[in-house]
């Protein structure tokens, strides 16, 4: 789905990755990201959220929590994390970034609660009294005073399975109410997800029933005399969205997928970010007119229905149509040891150590593959930074 868009806007991405893997530089199994195009679209995404006056808070998640991705994010103006668990906090925290949002999408479970405050957030999602109580009480523990807000849900919003959730929107005024007589807690704003979302039928970006509902909470609050009401709206977050979120009266965004320019909309259409990432793997070995690949960090984002997938497999840097091939990645049941290329579908047979570049939306924190940061791209001298594993850790490669 990205590796079109990859190999027509960011060549030297593709190419890198072959060379590195060809040297020892990076091993098999890994998303390489370019850090400069991440800066660069974190700049352009901080730049129209100031002019629009939104706050930015950054997802890094999907990179797995690389340190080097998050400096580069922060040097690209983005300076908070959103963190959808305690894992994001401490590695967010360890690459410097300040702990800007947690809570959501994944609550804090109750013994972590201490952990969570004493990273100071700015802001705690709670889904109901009882998350909210625990908040309040283990920054009361901390002596602190922390900002919470409320997740609401009304009938006929628009959540993932699993991610259901939630306040009743109809409440909300009482719900402030409850937050603000805790001790330690004060209510600050409500959120939701997904605000907006990528419709496959129109190949655009529109806003889910969730952003209504927002709408309609933060029209109540004001009925009931409440102002500076934080507003949080994520959602398939590129630059281009922010507009028509500030129009809908967001106060906060979270870009994830925009920093590395793969939300489904940049498949479609070539918005302001680069697209930035690709993962490398290696042919291991043949069984009929199959090479095999191998996996690890296959994955397929179900937001989109079935596609055909395809890889550049080569030994040398390239991107040409020559180098791409059909390749079937296991079912989200099994576990991808590999990858099938069809070797019939290209004019050579792959070769046992080739390097294998995919074009994938990741979600790398779900795998167990290694992500690496890379430099230098257009001055044609790639520089690959350290390696780490999908929970934001140093790994140990080489060993």
């Amino acid at each position: 789905m990205f590796l079109d868009p990859i190999r027509r806007r960011n060549p030297r991405l593709v190419e890198a990755a072959i060379a590195l893997h060809q040297a020892g530089r990076i091993p098999a199994n890994t998303y390489l990201i370019d850090l400069d195009a991440v800066e660069e679209n974190a700049r352009i995404i901080a730049d129209e959220a100031s002019r629009l006056g939104l706050t930015a808070f950054a997802m890094t998640k999907q990179m797995g929590r690389n340190g080097d991705y998050c400096r580069a994010i922060v040097r690209g103006g983005i300076e908070s994390s959103v963190n959808v668990d305690m894992e994001c906090v401490r590695a967010t925290r360890r690459a410097g970034m300040r702990i800007g949002h947690l809570g959501h999408l994944v609550q804090i479970p109750r013994a972590e609660a201490d952990a969570a405050s004493s990273f100071a957030p700015d802001f705690w999602t709670v889904f109901n009294d009882e998350k909210a109580a625990e908040a309040a009480a283990a920054s009361a523990r901390s002596g602190r005073t922390q900002a919470m807000l409320a997740r609401i849900q009304h009938q006929g919003d628009t959540f993932y399975r699993g991610h259901e959730g939630g306040f009743a929107s109809g409440d909300i005024v009482a719900v402030a109410d409850r937050i603000d007589a805790m001790d330690g807690g004060r209510f600050a704003g409500i959120t939701t997800f997904p605000a907006l979302l990528f419709d496959q039928a129109t190949r655009k970006v529109a806003p889910t029933p969730n952003l209504a509902t927002l709408h309609g909470a933060a029209e109540a609050l004001a009925r009931a005399g409440r102002s500076g009401v934080a507003i949080n709206a994520p959602g398939t977050t590129s630059a281009a969205m922010l507009a028509a979120l500030a129009d809908a009266g967001a106060t906060q965004i979270e870009p994830g997928h925009g920093l590395t320019g793969t939300t489904p909309l940049h498949a479609v259409e070539d918005l302001p970010e680069l697209p930035a990432v690709v993962y490398v793997s290696e042919v291991s070995h043949h069984h009929g007119t199959d090479a095999y690949c191998f996996g690890g960090g296959l994955y397929i984002d179900p937001i989109f229905p079935d596609y055909p997938v395809r890889a550049v497999v080569a030994r040398e840097p390239t991107v040409a149509d020559a180098a791409l091939r059909v390749v079937e990645i296991p079912p989200p049941a099994a576990i991808d040891y590999y990858g099938m290329i069809d070797s019939t579908s290209g004019p050579t047979r792959p070769a046992v150590g080739d390097t294998v570049v995919f074009g994938f939306r990741p979600q790398a924190f779900v795998t167990r593959a290694y992500t690496c940061g890379v430099t230098g791209l257009s001055s044609g001298e790639p520089s690959p930074a350290a390696i780490y594993d999908a929970f934001g850790r140093p790994a140990d490669w080489p060993l």
